[in-house]
């Protein structure tokens, strides 16, 4: 593309001007010169409002109305020229390292150096987000507003890219699974590593889109992951399956009668006089990935009340096993499921952990991992939302001045930004003591600290949906155009202050685990 670029006849800007009738119709934008002369008739703002400014420079109008993937799209089959005298200039797509400030995590800022990343995980953050542009991006916006959910097909090539593996974290598991992205070999790979790859996912701004793909699995496979099967030959099938992307798994905790108050699940698994089978009874609610999945990795009493008496149970797709379709504030494509169970019949041996009411207990410690990546799914989301911002507020003009030189917004700015820049480094310490913690001890250790930096990061997602409209104004209201990430983050940002358990019951828990250490005699 550079080098068709760099061949192309230099014309000067009286040439350019020449060409200003309807039969003849070039324009300026970014020094290169378009001939809009047969695109006219397709321009979805009409054909006059395109012809009426042939012969001339509109970059400023076409950025305050279009975004650059127009540009991206239609330009390579109406570019004519380079203006005479233009310098060249690199023009940054989603894929490349960002130049706007604040939009990229510090770690891959020029000129920055961290006390946790590498030039290895840098290289691993470009890889993987070559893959997503490559396999994923147009996908995920399209599937946005037409609702499809992804097919086997997408799944399989995130399976054999690595990027399903590299999902589901460092273990024993990734042997059984396809290379890793970039070349990273599985002793090497860390949780930094699998915090990227939702960091990425988060770019995307497609959330439920991206949830389609990888929320369900990636806090349903690890439960199966960490704690197996007392039949050694299932987890070996399981994961080829699940991370070859041939199969999609999800977990079924949440029920109409139990969110956050995971003590109180009803759902009911008892066991055959015989003891080969479960039987389970019940209804699972809001469950994203549950109507495409192939798995259900679910939560149900086989004891008494309270706590102590859940197990988790790997079941399969099968006879009186139900999915319907639950409509949500974001698109469809996630899946979002009710799931219900009549008499649905589980072998015995598919009890996770081989021994029963050991599920609450597995259920906890799950969350902690759970909870870390809804924080850098939103921190990444809520970084790429205020970038664009920045761009727009540098880019829109307003009372004959760039939006950015007006002192309110200059604070709007400002504000997101230091917000985004604090929580970032508390992720990234959080992170860092997961990364010399076994999984049992993220639960036990980490749980309050993790609560309560989810509790954050969701709030200053608050912040950003109350503020990021004020810059954008009507467009931030529009699901398509200069303000669809805006829009998306809006409807879709208050999912992450409920997921994994809302706000309030974070607070309360974060409190709790404090005082559990809190010396009695401790005085003012």
């Amino acid at each position: 593309m550079a080098g068709k670029q760099n061949a192309l006849p230099v014309i000067s800007r009286a040439e350019v001007a020449k060409h200003n009738k309807p039969d003849d119709a070039w324009i300026i934008i970014d020094d290169k010169v378009y001939d809009v002369t047969k695109f006219a008739s397709l321009h979805p703002g009409g054909e006059k409002l395109l012809l009426d400014t042939a012969g001339t420079d509109q970059t400023k109008d076409f950025f305050g109305l279009h975004r650059l993937d127009v540009l991206l799209k239609y330009g390579p089959k109406l570019i004519k020229g380079t203006v005479e005298g233009a310098k060249p200039v690199k023009v940054e797509t989603w894929k490349d390292f960002s130049s706007v400030p604040y939009s990229e995590p510090s770690n891959v800022r020029k000129g920055f150096v961290s006390p946790y990343y590498t030039e290895k995980h840098t290289a691993f953050r470009k890889a993987v987000r070559e893959i997503l542009d490559r396999d994923v991006r147009a996908w995920a916006n399209q599937a946005e507003t037409s609702n499809e959910y992804p097919s086997l097909e997408l799944f399989q090539k995130l399976g054999q890219s690595g990027i399903i593996a590299a999902l589901t974290g460092r273990g024993h598991h990734l042997k059984y699974g396809p290379a890793l992205p970039g070349g990273i070999k599985a002793e090497e790979y860390d949780i930094f590593m699998e915090g990227i790859v939702h960091e990425e996912l988060g770019r995307l701004a497609a959330p439920g889109a991206t949830d389609s793909l990888c929320a369900g699995m990636v806090i349903s496979f690890p439960v199966t992951a960490e704690f197996g099967f007392k039949d050694e030959t299932i987890f070996p099938r399981l994961a080829q399956e699940i991370l070859s992307g041939n199969k999609r798994i999800c977990l079924a905790v949440t029920e109409p009668f139990a969110g956050s108050d995971v003590a109180n699940v009803r759902m009911t698994a008892v066991k055959s006089a015989d003891g080969s089978h479960y039987i389970l009874n019940g209804v699972k609610k809001w469950i994203t990935g549950g109507f495409t999945a192939d798995y259900f990795v679910t939560l149900a009493r086989t004891g008494g009340s309270g706590a102590g008496g859940l197990s988790y149970f790997l079941v399969p797709r099968c006879e009186g096993l139900e999915t319907k379709q639950i409509t949500t504030a974001y698109s469809k494509s996630a899946g979002t499921s009710l799931v219900i169970y009549e008499n649905v019949k589980v072998p015995a041996e598919y009890l996770i952990g081989g021994e029963e009411n050991q599920g609450f207990v597995q259920a906890m410690q799950n969350f902690s991992k759970e909870r870390w990546l809804i924080c850098a799914r939103m921190l990444s989301i809520s970084r790429f939302t205020v970038a664009e911002c920045w761009k727009w507020a540098l880019q829109r003009e307003v009372f004959g001045k760039p939006l950015i030189t007006q002192p309110i917004i200059q604070f709007k700015l400002a504000e997101m930004s230091a917000r985004l820049e604090a929580a970032q480094n508390w992720y990234e310490n959080i992170t860092y003591q997961m990364s010399r913690m076994t999984f049992i001890e993220q639960g036990t250790l980490l749980s309050g600290p993790i609560a309560l930096l989810k509790y954050e990061i969701t709030r200053i997602g608050s912040l950003i949906a109350d503020q990021a409209p004020q810059i954008f104004g009507g467009r931030a209201i529009t699901s398509s155009g200069m303000g669809i990430t805006i829009e998306r983050f809006c409807r879709a940002s208050k999912f992450a202050s409920i997921l994994g358990g809302s706000e309030e019951v974070l607070s309360m828990q974060a409190v709790k685990l404090a005082l559990k250490g809190f010396r009695t005699n401790a005085r003012l």
